[in-house]
């Protein structure tokens, strides 16, 4: 029997938001490296019965003008399409942009031609010469616990990978100041919990807290029906926690 969901809101109406901001800036950098932020809405829909035009329970709900629809933020992600073969030195662009995208380029990236290392390389089939990398999924506290990053996560990186060779990410805690982590024990099991999540999306560990997920695995399409029948249990337990 599913266990009741303590979620907020019924889980089939978060939907993602792709943004991309191009500042027209035709410079090496912004050619090399594209910062897309995916945002996390949930859809409500809202019944005014005072402009409702029928008797109570004899309403149309999708198609009463009664009935609004308002989306607010429950989450964000951000994700860079590194292009190896444009722009500046890709290894150079990563250690400029951030700590966290430098210690990526530092296991996955020939410092000197910006290129994948050659054992890399010999890791991955060719399915493109970019690099994605998964840099930041963030949820709101009522949304955690529940494996709904990861599910999110899916969705967002198959929208994303087309062109590239291989999906990066570095698991960890990214909300610091989350009152939910007060010690180290803590600490490291949502940790742990993190790298199990993105395990299940078909991410291997390469070396170093670095995960890599080819793009051409059969492990992607399978994982992402898998987490998909997971959202769908989630619905469940919410409709049962409030009906």
């Amino acid at each position: 029997m599913t266990e009741p969901s303590p979620l907020p809101g019924d889980p089939t109406e978060l939907h993602l938001r792709f943004v991309y901001a191009d500042m027209l800036s035709d410079t090496p950098h912004a050619d090399t490296l594209e910062e897309w932020r995916v945002e996390v809405l949930h859809r409500r829909r809202t019944h005014d019965n005072s402009r409702c035009p029928t008797a109570p329970g004899e309403c149309e709900a999708d198609h009463c003008p009664a009935h609004t629809l308002s989306d607010s933020a429950v989450g964000s992600m951000t994700f860079f399409r590194v292009h190896l073969d444009r722009g500046r030195n890709a290894y150079a662009a990563l250690a400029d942009e951030s700590e966290d995208l430098n210690e990526i380029a530092q296991v996955l990236l020939d410092p000197v031609t910006g290129y994948f290392t050659d054992e890399v390389s010999e890791l991955l089939e060719y399915s493109g010469s970019a690099l994605l990398v998964m840099d930041r999924v963030t949820l709101r506290e009522e949304w955690r616990g529940q494996g709904l990053g990861t599910v999110l996560a899916s969705e967002a990186i198959f929208r994303l990978m087309p062109g590239c060779r291989a999906v990066a990410c570095a698991p960890g805690v990214t909300d610091l100041g989350s009152r939910s982590l007060k010690n180290r024990a803590e600490w490291d099991r949502v940790n742990t919990k993190i790298s199990h999540g993105w395990k299940s999306i078909g991410f291997r560990l390469y070396r170093d807290n670095i995960y890599l997920l080819s793009p051409v695995s059969e492990d992607v399409e399978e994982q992402r029906g898998a987490l998909r029948g997971r959202l769908v249990e989630l619905a469940v337990s919410w409709r049962t926690a409030v009906s």
